[in-house]
């Protein structure tokens, strides 16, 4: 399976900037052999869907409600991104978990009402870094993953380790192999067949520099791309690093 290189584009984007960067990143995207995908904020959604219709770079939301409508002033629905040309959304960020009180319980009916609404959701999952020192690392990520995810999920887990997010710090590739490893098999022991073919993403800082060496890791499927996605050229130069080969391995 090709890698998935996923750029969050979070609150970041008027609509001269967002196009701007929409048109560098089709102009590039012909140039890498890997899947890209962008997902800017709900204001820049259509405008940017419509710019890369056509192109290799896919369009994503960054959070959805669990309802399709309602009372929920504020919000948005699943079936809302997919109708603005959404056709992936992240669901469970830490972002979302720690600035709006997510619990995994809200993450897994937001996957549900993703999934109905034709949306491949991106669902993330990742422990602090009190909680890697207190040895829970591997704990807390499981747990997420059972409570977030429905048995019918088939879509792509993303692992964030928390105190990497916009911090410059990365997990050693140890540390990366060794979660993304417990990872598939969770996934394996949850979902047979299915879990043992589902992507696994990194992110937490990735940029040019650490690219290769994160993403040629065992179990790595992609990255899920932070700060680095808001420049055409360094997200451009990411996923060229995904889709070589593995130098390290000596291919």
């Amino acid at each position: 399976m090709r890698p998935l290189i996923a750029g969050n584009w979070k609150m970041h984007g008027l609509a001269a900037s967002s196009a701007a960067l929409a048109r560098a990143l089709r102009a590039g995207a012909g140039e890498v052999g890997c899947d890209l995908l962008v997902c800017p904020p709900f204001t820049q959604i259509g405008a940017v869907a419509a710019l890369l219709a056509g192109s290799p770079v896919a369009v994503g939301g960054q959070d959805c409600h669990r309802e399709r409508e309602g009372a929920h002033t504020g919000d948005i629905s699943a079936a809302m991104l997919r109708d603005a040309g959404a056709g992936f959304v992240i669901l469970g960020h830490s972002e979302r978990r720690a600035d709006h009180g997510e619990t995994n319980e809200t993450v897994r009916g937001k996957v549900v009402a993703a999934q109905q609404a034709g949306l491949v959701p991106i669902v993330c999952v990742g422990e602090t870094e009190a909680q890697r020192l207190a040895g829970q690392d591997t704990e807390i990520v499981g747990w997420q993953l059972h409570s977030s995810l429905p048995p019918e999920f088939g879509g792509i887990i993303a692992y964030e380790p928390v105190w990497a997010i916009g911090t410059g710090r990365t997990p050693g590739a140890a540390e990366v192999m060794a979660m993304h490893g417990f990872i598939r098999r969770e996934l394996q022991r949850g979902f047979g067949a299915v879990g043992a073919g589902m992507r696994i993403l990194y992110g937490g800082s990735v940029k040019p520099a650490n690219a290769a060496a994160l993403l040629h890791l065992p179990e790595v499927g992609g990255a899920l791309v932070g700060g680095a996605s808001l420049n055409a050229g360094d997200f451009l130069a990411i996923a060229r690093a995904a889709a070589l080969p593995n130098m390290a391995a000596g291919g």
